[in-house]
């Protein structure tokens, strides 16, 4: 099983709210309630927000929703916050309607407990607050990250920074939306923490804030899947073509299409070859497009990646 805590905090009683957490909060549900194809993901992520007075979200709640969030034994339990955070000498807070001070939020460290005692297989922690970056720090050694085996943090922010909002929503957290959305999706449409961070690394450029990446495991998890860029079908004749490493596959004016000497099998054959080169996994020797490889009678080769996967292939690992 799969489960996903997700909060959004716009309203504090005592410090300036905020505007766009509780939206930032329902695009993040959304995406991982389902998979691209409709299929069910994550079941049925608990989402807390608040955007007035009439429901306040307290630290005694957010503590009990994160300890029974972490308290199973699923395969992954995800803690999404969004909202005001804190850092001071004793370390990081992420801060609920009811803060007066910093220190009054809940504890980075008090999440990191409950990660650490959990059960779960994959224990993900992402925050989109201000000086984010500062939990799994150990408090009494600065430069030292204390992460549990199968955990892994992702934050908008490092420990000294602010968490940025552009058109009423966390820039961190629309980035997250786009990568979950399939910006950050492999060739098999799997959207991995590794993946996100990459596109929001890659993404925010030159910006002042800088997400930040911990993360102690053995294998990345997918967190939701979308349409492969190639049918795992058509991916799996890979060694067909090119049953060896280095191979090349020899092409002739009967695999394309619109010459006069055409032959359906081939045809088809050249569709799926076209495929990996869309993708980068094939290109075409001595020519720039695989028409005139075709017609001039040229080889195509696997690229870099291409033979990465051809490896897999073989291997039995897709």
């Amino acid at each position: 099983m799969r489960k996903a805590l997700i909060v959004g905090i716009n309203h504090y009683d005592h410090i300036p709210g905020l505007e766009g957490c509780v939206g930032d909060a329902h695009s993040i549900r959304q995406l991982l309630d389902r998979n691209a194809d409709g299929s069910v993901n994550f079941s049925q992520p608990r989402i807390m927000t608040t955007t007035g007075p009439d429901r306040r979200i307290t630290k005694s709640e957010i503590k009990q929703a994160v300890e029974n969030l972490f308290s199973d034994d699923n395969e992954i339990a995800l803690f999404f916050f969004a909202g005001h955070g804190h850092v001071e000498a004793t370390g990081g807070y992420v801060l609920l309607s009811d803060a007066r001070t910093g220190d009054d939020g809940l504890s980075m460290s008090d999440i990191m407990l409950f990660v650490g005692q959990s059960r779960a297989r994959n224990k993900i922690v992402i925050l989109d607050c201000c000086y984010s970056g500062a939990i799994g720090n150990n408090p009494i050694i600065p430069m030292r990250s204390d992460i549990p085996e199968g955990t892994t943090i992702l934050t908008a922010s490092t420990k000294e920074q602010y968490a940025l909002e552009n058109g009423g929503g966390g820039v961190f957290t629309g980035l997250l939306a786009d990568a979950l959305s399939g910006a950050a999706a492999d060739i098999l449409g799997r959207i991995t923490p590794g993946s996100i961070y990459a596109h929001i690394d890659q993404s925010l450029g030159s910006w002042s804030q800088r997400p930040v990446f911990k993360t102690n495991v053995k294998n990345f998890v997918s967190l939701r899947q979308v349409e492969p860029a190639i049918p795992l079908a058509d991916l799996r004749r890979i060694i067909e073509f090119f049953p060896a490493p280095g191979s090349h596959y020899q092409l002739n004016p009967s695999y394309e299409p619109t010459s006069s000497t055409a032959e359906e099998q081939k045809t088809k054959i050249f569709e799926i070859l076209q495929k990996y080169n869309r993708v980068n996994l094939l290109v075409p020797n001595d020519e720039n497009h695989m028409y005139f490889a075709a017609m001039a009678s040229k080889t195509v080769r696997l690229t870099a990646t291409g033979e990465h996967f051809r490896r897999l292939v073989s291997q039995e690992l897709i």
